[in-house]
């Protein structure tokens, strides 16, 4: 929310009504869960850090195109969004070595595995009740994005098909598992506010466009980023780091250093390894190349976003792209 006070975002009676709405948003999502048993009530946790508002905001945000951005659908459906996010974000933690359609779990993994299953199935099923509220043509959408998503999850796990192109697999991931939802985000929030057609239209693939951005920006921090700030080690990026975007930009490279990155990411890393490959990646021109796919991206965002309304949400909006940016600076 921070972004909201920046720029030329100084509009203190619309950042309070926007962190007003967020607020019932995170609200919604905490009497949902304790509605359920006690041992899914630490899914409350993940919904409160920072990382996961994203969603939330675009739908607010998109909902002050359109005449009623305080109508009770919008503060439904941004919960409903970031609930799909939550139960993906735990889906996520099952796999934590880089994976094909044959591999299996080692038996070390599987009771956690399970219960992240479990912990995301059960935000999914809540995102689906709270879904049943905003009517049949919401709930499509919204089953439309579910689909997406899991097409995404699937993607990445199976990896690239033999001779594609594994940066290209890896963006078209990222635009379905990520991108799906935040285009969802800018579609019902701005369709429930009352917005037009043609706001609803370029609302969605601004969102999408501003989902790929951050995955992207944060595939870069994970890489370049200050790892105390995280409180994590290098060895707990690597293992998803290996498909991300800097880190395929990086293998691209010919070379003794890129030989030896190739060399490292053969198999999981951990300990001083981890080390020497987060070195290397970091010297690398993976960083400087990914950080211009997501300028590219947030170009495209800004070109669509230049087509609706000026007004305080849209610069909100842009303030928000250039965020995507600023942040891996």
């Amino acid at each position: 929310m921070s972004f909201l006070t920046k720029g030329r975002l100084c509009d203190p009676e619309f950042v309070t009504t926007v962190r007003n709405d967020l607020a019932r948003i995170a609200e919604l999502i905490r009497h949902e869960i304790d509605q359920s048993e006690e041992m899914f009530h630490a899914m409350v946790n993940h919904s409160d850090t920072p990382g996961t508002r994203l969603r939330p905001v675009l739908t607010v945000l998109a909902a002050h195109f359109g005449a009623h951005p305080g109508a009770w659908q919008v503060t439904v459906a941004g919960a409903a969004l970031e609930l799909m996010h939550l139960a993906a974000h735990d889906h996520n933690r099952v796999a934590d070595v880089p994976m094909t359609c044959s591999n299996t779990s080692r038996p070390s993994n599987r009771n956690s595995n399970n219960l992240a299953i479990l912990a995301g199935d059960h935000a999914f099923a809540i995102a689906s009740r709270l879904s049943s509220r905003l009517g049949t043509d919401a709930y499509r959408t919204i089953a439309d994005t579910f689909t997406e998503m899991v097409t995404g999850q699937m993607r990445e796990t199976c990896g690239p098909a033999r001779h594609a192109d594994a940066l290209e697999h890896r963006l078209r991931v990222v635009h379905e598992k990520t991108g799906s939802i935040t285009a969802a985000a800018g579609q019902l929030g701005a369709t429930f506010a009352g917005a037009t057609e043609n706001e609803i239209s370029r609302l969605s693939r601004v969102g999408r466009l501003v989902g790929t951005a951050f995955e992207v920006s944060d595939d870069i921090l994970a890489i370049a980023g200050d790892h105390n700030e995280y409180n994590m080690q290098p060895s707990e990026y690597l293992p998803r780091g290996v498909e991300s975007v800097p880190v395929l930009c990086a293998l691209r490279e010919q070379g003794p250093d890129a030989n030896r990155l190739r060399e490292l990411l053969a198999d999981p890393v951990d300990g001083h390894h981890a080390a020497e490959a987060i070195t290397l990646l970091r010297s690398s021109s993976g960083i400087d190349d990914a950080k211009n796919v997501v300028a590219g991206v947030a170009a495209q965002a800004r070109e669509e976003l230049a087509s609706l309304p000026d007004c305080t949400a849209r610069r909100a909006i842009s303030t928000l792209i250039d965020a995507s940016i600023s942040r891996h600076r």
